[in-house]
């Protein structure tokens, strides 16, 4: 399956290695794909839920589409600048005979590797309207300040 690439026009205060992230990124979700278990990033059975990453000023915003999900069903941990989301989506009782699914069920693992400018104490997860939102802050020392020039 194809993803659509974005392209973003350079000009001042651009970041020079994003594009090679963004790269990184969708070559992960490739051989997540690709590979049976996705050759040990994700665990054997498990699947990706569809998910964005932003970055703004002052924390980064993970995004995971869980629509159904209760929030008991759903574990967030960072560990050593690694955020994974991981829980699992029940089947649902059926009175009648299932004639056609599409729906994804069972154990789902979604992870990202985050710079080490984060706050790990004040991380918060919310989850409403089926889109898991997780907000890990960046560290009070790592965020662009003005310098006032005097004389």
């Amino acid at each position: 399956m194809a993803h659509p690439a974005h392209r973003r026009h350079s000009g001042p205060g651009a970041d020079p290695f994003r594009e090679f992230h963004e790269l990184y990124q969708r070559m992960g979700q490739l051989w997540q794909t690709a590979v049976p278990g996705g050759g040990g990033l994700v665990p054997p059975g498990a699947w990706v839920p569809p998910a964005d990453l932003e970055e703004t000023e002052d924390a980064y915003l993970l995004q995971v589409e869980l629509p159904g999900v209760r929030r008991e069903d759903v574990t967030v941990e960072l560990n050593a600048g690694e955020l994974s989301v991981h829980g699992e989506v029940r089947e649902r009782e059926r009175a009648g005979v299932l004639r056609s699914g599409t729906r994804r069920t069972g154990r789902f693992d979604h992870r990202v590797s985050l710079p080490r400018d984060t706050d790990a104490e004040h991380v918060t997860a919310e989850l409403r309207d089926g889109v898991l939102t997780v907000t890990v802050p960046k560290a009070e020392r790592s965020r662009p300040r003005r310098i006032e020039i005097t004389g």
